[in-house]
């Protein structure tokens, strides 16, 4: 379905590129939040990444599958503003992006009771910011297969690197993780 759509885009129908926008604008969003932490620079990747979808349609290739090119072009936008961001410590930075919660904090708990929600919540806080001290070349597999739920082989192309190179990160990356996690919980 997406080749199709992405067939009428490149065609000129404005309603094909609009409803390729609408499937994967959420997900974009969320990939880019996870690995940028910020919901003002994930809205920015999101705007850009379709811009770039938008220009270069004509490269698409149709043999391969339309959700790997466009995690590719995102993946590579977030990478590229993280290499850029420069550490900033300063005693008068705000703590986070002074938004509301995120989409782990409206996970439904199995029970109900105020302290097992109180638990998981900052369970689920720390493995957020175990995931963020993570090393850039892992984390950025660790999110696409974990949180955007890829396949090795998906990953594989979305990054340009060899199944064996995503494993050998995807290992390392959950033993970062382990090791970080084991010290905290």
């Amino acid at each position: 379905m997406d080749t199709r759509l992405a067939k009428l885009a490149r065609g000129g129908d404005r309603a094909a590129f609009a409803e390729l926008v609408e499937l994967y604008k959420d997900k974009i969003y969320h990939l880019a939040y996870r690995m940028l932490r910020s919901r003002h620079e994930a809205e920015e990747i999101v705007q850009e990444t379709f811009l770039r979808v938008y220009m270069n349609l004509d490269r698409y290739d149709e043999n391969q599958k339309f959700s790997t090119w466009i995690y590719r072009i995102a993946t590579n936008l977030c990478i590229d503003r993280l290499r850029k961001r420069k550490v900033n410590y300063s005693l008068d930075a705000e703590m986070g992006d002074g938004e509301g919660s995120d989409w782990y904090s409206t996970l439904a708990s199995q029970d109900p009771s105020p302290d097992n929600q109180v638990l998981l919540s900052e369970t689920q806080m720390q493995i957020r910011e175990s995931i963020e001290t993570l090393p850039e070349k892992y984390k950025a597999v660790v999110i696409l297969r974990y949180l955007q739920d890829l396949s090795l082989q998906e990953i594989s192309d979305v990054l340009s690197m060899p199944v064996t190179t995503i494993k050998t990160r995807l290992h390392r990356g959950r033993e970062f993780l382990r090791k970080k996690l084991e010290k905290i919980l």
